[in-house]
């Protein structure tokens, strides 16, 4: 009948309005936060499919004749394959019976939901479960390069690290699945894939960071409860930074924690105690306790105690942490003096162990009196030579050379949280005689680690300040390049005269001054030793107990390729004041990191050096023992003399690669220069010491 409705239109309609009702409207597709890698494409942080059990009870209770078929076979696998308190799962799909969304596990495994997905397949009575996909963040190495990488909450939303810094970058965009019902009451489905984020590729080498983190650690046991209830020193950290290009190697410190478990309170196990302490008009301030944490102080911490020990846990000390650098600031002042001319390179001067300025009497660190070049006044670490050398400097051009080697200011490394010290150096208005006198050798300012070895770096390179960063490449998630992030030369700190004059003093530092337990076995350095007595943060007094030692170094010392700093704040020892506790640390880390670096040996090992060597065990080292001509080494003997030759010359060539293999290992060497194409470390990269 005409502009009338059918029974079956009717009917028609009445279904589309009843399947309309349901849950058809749309689903979040999870996007993919991008991976971490290191320099190798060793991948440190990614993030991994999971899935979230939801229960839907309207449906598990759907009757049909008057039963519900798919109640106690769905509740049966549940129990079966998930470890569940049924109990209280009964008790929820029976009193909330029309309910289609309860979470009852979260970020389950694959494997762990197989089982009863194809227990679904097989009964068609088991309804009512379905799985939510997500993403969970997982660190494949715990705690290495903790401080480097952040992590990320289940919001993808990052904390410290690259993490943070970069967080945008590896975030990607949600894709949506639309569902509608057609005019065939068929159930139609849109969808619009997720965008997955992009991938960071680090400058930091995963064998590398493994080696300082583990000598670190090796320190912190040693000196563990040595002097006091605690951990082996407050705080100890290393950075180690490509000197031409400003990449950052390695970079550590302890105590950590890991990544896959940040909020572990056992990591604060040996640390020092901090609370937030009101200091009026509003205003909170984060002090040392004095308590060390041990497990009875770990139980009375209250939440937001226990959070923030955890945040200040978090922190990377190597950009934040903020402390007087003491002697290794002493190649800096002779750099602002030799630049500007007020001294030359033969300028001598006279130590009498003292100096009396403005009303103080400073003493002098090196026990050697009287007369000394510049080499030997850094060589021996002589305050009372850098005083004078400020004294003929003056405050103007002291604090503008501070400001040159980006003292005070952030170096605006790739990482979240640096910290800024301007407020923490002098400027020249505020500069007395007696401030002008202790900043020359070190003391009464205070830098980062970061600041420090970076602009170290460019005292050895020839002037060139580099800006340091920790990611050299961007790629999506098709690994197609987005952006190359190449080195970038901020600068020129000092000229290349200046420089090669302060590489000489460093190398004699290491060769017959206070740096002389630095150098590594094989190899000859260059460094500055640093001392400082530290500032109470809570008294806010100069501690003679106290001390933070350093060593800032770099390798091989004629011809600069890494710097590395190390910085133990408070070792656990009864007397503090003694570089060799950073000078140990910096020499076990080259002895591996150099030859790995495929960075050959310079020096003639001593009898007792090979013997350390043998001791050690390194298989890597083994090949150095030797160097090629040119190097310090013997070369090739051309008639073919097996005694002459370098072990790598000897392993015969493998026709189909064309590379030597070791008979004894399986390592491949190249045939031609030595070095290697695939390493006891596992890289499957070729490494040409010829290019960093």
């Amino acid at each position: 009948m005409p502009g009338c409705w059918s029974w079956r239109g009717i009917r028609t309609l009445y279904q589309k309005q009843v399947l309309a009702q349901q849950q058809y409207d749309s689903t979040t597709l999870p996007y993919r936060r991008g991976d971490i890698v290191d320099a190798k494409g060793t991948v440190i942080a990614t993030s991994e499919k999971v899935y979230n059990l939801i229960i839907d009870a309207k449906v598990m209770n759907t009757q049909i004749g008057g039963k519900t078929p798919y109640l106690e076979p769905t509740l049966t696998a549940l129990g079966q394959y998930f470890d569940l308190d049924m109990g209280a799962i009964r008790e929820h799909v029976a009193t909330n019976k029309n309910s289609a969304w309860y979470v009852a596990r979260k970020q389950l495994s694959y494997e762990e939901i197989s089982g009863f997905k194809a227990a679904q397949k097989e009964n068609a009575n088991i309804k009512g479960v379905w799985f939510e996909e997500e993403y969970k963040r997982i660190y494949p190495y715990g705690s290495m390069a903790a401080d480097v990488i952040g992590f990320s909450n289940m919001d993808n939303q990052g904390s410290y690290g690259l993490e943070e810094y970069y967080s945008d970058v590896l975030n990607g965009v949600n894709g949506r699945e639309y569902g509608y019902v057609n005019d065939d009451l068929a159930l139609e489905r849109t969808v619009k894939a997720a965008l997955d984020g992009n991938n960071l590729h680090s400058t930091i080498d995963a064998n590398v960071q493994l080696i300082v983190e583990k000598y670190l650690k090796k320190f912190m046991e040693e000196h563990k409860d040595e002097y006091h209830p605690g951990n082996g020193a407050e705080n100890v950290g290393c950075v180690i930074q490509w000197v031409d290009t400003g990449e950052i190697l390695a970079m550590a410190s302890y105590p950590t924690y890991d990544l896959n478990d940040v909020r572990d309170p056992q990591a604060l196990i040996g640390s020092m105690m901090v609370e937030q302490v009101d200091i009026g008009n509003g205003y909170y301030e984060i002090k040392k306790s004095g308590k060390v944490i041990d497990q009875a102080v770990l139980d009375a911490m209250s939440e937001d105690e226990l959070y923030l020990n955890l945040n200040n846990l978090w922190k990377n000390y190597c950009i934040t942490g903020t402390y007087e650098p003491g002697s290794v600031a002493k190649p800096f002042t002779v750099a602002a003096a030799l630049e500007t001319g007020v001294i030359a390179p033969n300028s001598t001067f006279e130590c009498t162990g003292f100096m009396e300025i403005g009303g103080y009497k400073i003493k002098c660190h090196s026990s050697m009196r009287g007369t000394h070049t510049l080499e030997q006044a850094i060589a021996t670490s002589c305050n009372v030579s850098m005083m004078k050398i400020a004294q003929t400097l003056g405050t103007e051009d002291f604090c503008e050379f501070q400001s040159i080697f980006n003292f005070g200011l952030r170096t605006n490394i790739d990482l979240a949280g640096e910290a800024r010290t301007a407020s923490l150096i002098y400027t020249a208005d505020r500069m007395g005689p007696t401030d002008l006198a202790t900043n020359s050798f070190g003391q009464n300012f205070n830098v980062t680690m970061i600041q420090t070895i970076t602009a170290f770096s460019s005292l050895i390179n020839g002037g060139y300040y580099y800006e340091p960063h920790m990611v050299s490449k961007i790629t999506n998630a098709a690994g197609a390049t987005v952006e190359n992030i190449e080195p970038r030369v901020l600068k020129q700190t000092i000229s290349e005269s200046t420089s090669a004059y302060i590489r000489q003093y460093c190398r004699a530092v290491v060769e017959s001054g206070t740096g002389k337990t630095a150098r590594p076995a094989g190899y000859m350095i260059g460094g500055k030793t640093g001392t400082a007595e530290t500032i109470d943060p809570n008294t806010h007094k100069r501690s003679e107990d106290d001390h933070v030692v350093s060593f800032m170094g770099y390798a091989p010392a004629d011809d600069p390729k890494i710097a590395i700093y190390v910085v133990v704040d408070r070792p656990n020892v009864e007397k503090q004041g003694n570089a060799r506790f950073a000078t140990g640390i910096v020499r076990n880390i080259l002895t591996e990191v150099l030859p790995y670096l495929n960075i050959f040996m310079t020096e003639e090992l001593s009898e007792t050096e090979k013997q350390e060597l043998e001791a050690l065990n390194l298989e890597i080292t083994a090949q150095y023992t030797a160097r090629p001509e040119g190097q310090g080494g013997q070369s090739q003997d051309p008639n073919g003399n097996a005694e002459n030759q370098l072990p790598w010359q000897s392993f015969p060539v493998d026709p189909e690669s064309g590379y030597r293999v070791d008979p004894a290992t399986g390592y491949k060497y190249d045939a031609q220069e030595g070095f290697l194409v695939e390493s006891v470390i596992g890289t499957q990269e070729p490494v040409n010491p010829d290019i960093n």
